[in-house]
């Protein structure tokens, strides 16, 4: 069936596929067929193995001869581990950073980040943010994180992970580091979440287990429109490597966010200049074509086989202990120690006990359990997430997730939950003011003579809300929803008219490469990775920003609420990795839940929320819940009254 034909049969039957940015009519080619995994599949098999790393590479290459172009080609597993890096001959072996905005400032313009660092970010980002009931690639990513929803649809509020790429960063404390070999993730990345074109998951019997990075042209960008049909050269060659490994047809472009279709890859299969059945061997190209690539704090530079996502040394297990019945999976290190089990807070004993964080949790995953999903098919599974709490010093106090969640909320629910806390205490501005300033750097990546001060941000706010003691006296409970609100480019999000929130850059000066302050925060900790990686000093530690309370950087979309003892902060919950709706919901049910169950912990009182707030006349919002929420039931307005 020729494409014009398969798109008028597509339209009639009402598919939600989208046929004007390239159709993706068959499973041929997936590494799932047609099996109809629900987040119960993945086993002790499902694995890449070195045979199959070899074969995504192989298939890569022929496409990126083909075109006549010489890429970098990373694979990694589902949890990071980074299984091969391949450098074509006379690739490209820096990138340059470019939205394609004209921006100046951020991380904008530097053009010396290596050509394996994009890569292994934009493997990771489609084996991150996929699951086996959504498949997510990096042009997913470019798409919701651009500050219209879609991008170019001007008036729109801004994309549903807006400010996602600033999560999994070399410099968290929560993403485990290269050794030897593949190790328990998850994994850093090198230069957080890409939204360049060019990274899928990749698929084995309807289980992700790992994805495919490429990098050919030498830009390290976005799309900035949804309105064309791109024939991308990293996408293509990408595609390529996927062949055999690619998601299930009823997984990609199947998902829809406020109403639209999440985007996969404007090309496949039949756009190919090569025939991947015919792809070279490994071993006729290595060596020959191009080289395996030892990239310091990612690979020696060999191929090696993944580790099996939900296995104890994936670092991801089932939990034997805490959370009986339900379902829950646990971090653990490379021994299987659980790295967070519930424990009580230790910087100030009046905050959380290990009781209130186990209840805490278990309540969160109950009412995950029973929630409708988002970013899941088939239409009613019950959503997937991470659940993380902290105390006010930004304490890991606990986490555990729900089957199959994507990895990606894994960090990022702690980022909300520590955000919340952050922004809701005594001690924001205090901390933000004693940070180092940021420096921006030339396309060289030596100093440009602009710095930002960090506690400028502080009087921003202050004056944009009206309030002389925001961020030092604790008077207000925000959420990351509200947070989110100070930090889109315009404020009310979307209303071009406006200026931009105090946490922001105005949108002239705004790109997903320089955000505001959630970027200016960890700017210096990137920077400094990507020079240890260069060979020009040591790595970045632990911590992202120098301030402990935020020691993996800060998140800008919803997820998260603070917890309260009666009127007073004790810690912060967030939860990610499904609809922002339903992440907001699971952490604010699941406090209120446990309150119920406890009597000693609660939702901050209503007239301390964020959503009292008018700043510049338009209120702040605190949680937004989804209308009819839960799987086999007709209840609405859950979170109402609560």
């Amino acid at each position: 069936m020729n494409r014009l034909l398969l798109c008028f049969v597509i339209a009639l039957s009402g598919s939600l596929l989208s046929c004007s940015k390239g159709s993706q009519p068959s499973d041929i080619g997936s590494g799932a067929g047609t099996i109809p995994c629900d987040g119960f599949c993945a086993d002790a098999s499902s694995l890449l193995t070195v045979a199959d790393v070899e074969a995504v590479i192989s298939q890569a290459v022929a496409e990126a001869g083909a075109l006549n172009e010489n890429a970098t080609i990373a694979v990694v597993d589902r949890v990071g581990n980074v299984l091969a890096v391949f450098r074509m001959n006379t690739a490209d072996t820096e990138v340059t950073i470019d939205s394609g905005t004209s921006v100046v400032g951020g991380l904008e313009g530097i053009s010396v980040i290596p050509d394996t660092l994009a890569a292994i970010s934009k493997a990771q980002t489609g084996a991150y943010l996929s699951s086996e009931g959504n498949a997510f690639s990096t042009r997913t990513a470019s798409q919701i994180i651009q500050p219209f929803f879609n991008p170019g649809e001007v008036g729109q509020p801004s994309g549903p992970l807006f400010g996602v790429q600033f999560s999994n960063l070399s410099c968290s404390d929560l993403n485990t580091r290269f050794t030897a070999g593949a190790t328990a993730g998850p994994h850093r990345t090198p230069l957080g979440l890409a939204a360049d074109l060019g990274g899928f998951p990749l698929y084995k019997n309807g289980t992700p287990v790992g994805g495919i990075g490429v990098i050919a042209d030498g830009v390290y960008g976005l799309d900035l429109s949804v309105t064309d049909r791109d024939r991308d050269i990293d996408e293509l060659i990408a595609v390529a490597g996927s062949y055999n490994y690619a998601a299930p047809l009823d997984r990609r472009e199947r998902i829809t966010l406020d109403g639209k279709v999440a985007r996969f890859s404007d090309v496949w299969f039949d756009d190919l200049s090569s025939d991947p059945v015919s792809a070279p061997s490994f071993a006729s190209i290595d060596g020959v074509l191009g080289n395996l690539e030892a990239v310091t704090a990612y690979t020696a530079g060999a191929v090696i086989a993944g580790k099996a996502f939900g296995q104890a040394d994936s670092g991801i297990r089932a939990d034997a202990t805490n959370y009986p019945g339900l379902d829950a999976f646990v971090l653990v290190d490379d021994t299987g120690t659980e790295r967070y089990p519930p424990i009580a807070s230790t910087v100030n004993p009046a905050e959380l006990t290990q009781a209130e964080v186990t209840q805490l949790i278990r309540s969160a995953l109950v009412v995950a359990n029973r929630s409708r999903a988002q970013i899941r098919r088939p239409v009613s599974s019950q959503a997937r997430v991470t659940v993380s709490i902290v105390d006010t010093d930004g304490v890991v106090l606990g986490i555990a997730r729900t089957r199959d969640g994507p990895i990606f909320g894994t960090d990022v629910s702690l980022q909300k939950a520590r955000t919340a806390a952050f922004y809701s205490g005594a001690d924001a501005a205090a901390d933000l003011t004693s940070a180092p300033d940021t420096i921006y750097l030339n396309a060289d990546a030596t100093p440009s003579g602009t710095t930002i001060t960090i506690g400028d941000y502080v009087t921003a706010v202050q004056i944009f809300t009206g309030l002389p003691g925001a961020l030092t006296d604790g008077a207000y409970a925000f959420a990351d929803r509200s947070g989110g609100n100070l930090s889109r480019p315009y404020y009310p999000d979307g209303i071009v008219s406006t200026a931009n929130g105090p946490f922001s850059k105005p949108i002239d000066d705004w790109s997903v490469f320089s955000d505001g302050l959630q970027l200016d925060l960890v700017m210096n900790r990137i920077i400094e990775h990507v020079v240890h990686v260069l060979g020009g000093g040591a790595d970045t530690p632990q911590n992202c920003t120098t301030l402990s309370r935020l020691a993996n950087g800060i998140q800008i979309f919803p997820g998260s609420v603070p917890i309260y003892r009666g009127n007073t902060l004790v810690g912060g919950i967030g939860v990610s990795g499904d609809g922002v709706d339903q992440d907001d919901m699971i952490a604010f049910l699941g406090l209120h839940e446990a309150g119920e169950v406890l009597g000693t912990i609660n939702n901050a009182p209503v007239s301390i929320r964020a959503d009292q707030l008018t700043p510049q006349g338009t209120r702040l919002r605190f949680v937004q819940c989804p209308q009819a929420p839960y799987v086999n039931s007709s209840e609405q307005n859950a979170c109402a009254g609560k």
